[in-house]
C-alpha cells in the first residue's frame, strides 16, 4: 500500500474504515473458499465424479465378453 501524508484524523479514520472493509471481505473469501472445498470433498460428490469412468469401464468390459461369445 502506498503510504501517504495525512492531513486529519478524517482521512485516517477513512483510511482505517476502508482497509477494515476490505479486511472483512478477504475473510468472507476464504470462508468461501473454505465451504466449497468442503462440498468437493464430500464422499459423495468424490464417487459422483468416479460414476462415469466406472461405468465406461463397466460397459468396455461387457464388451469385450461379448465379442469373445461371438468369435
Amino acid at each position: 500500500m502506498i503510504q501517504s501524508q495525512y492531513t486529519s484524523f478524517e482521512d485516517i479514520d477513512r483510511d482505517l474504515k476502508v482497509l477494515k472493509l476490505q479486511r472483512e471481505i478477504d475473510e468472507e473469501k476464504v470462508k468461501l473458499a473454505i465451504q466449497q472445498t468442503k462440498a468437493e470433498l464430500y464422499p459423495t460428490n468424490i464417487l459422483g465424479g468416479i460414476a462415469p469412468l466406472l461405468q465406461k469401464i463397466a460397459i468396455s468390459l461387457i464388451a469385450k465378453k461379448l465379442l469373445k461369445k461371438f468369435d
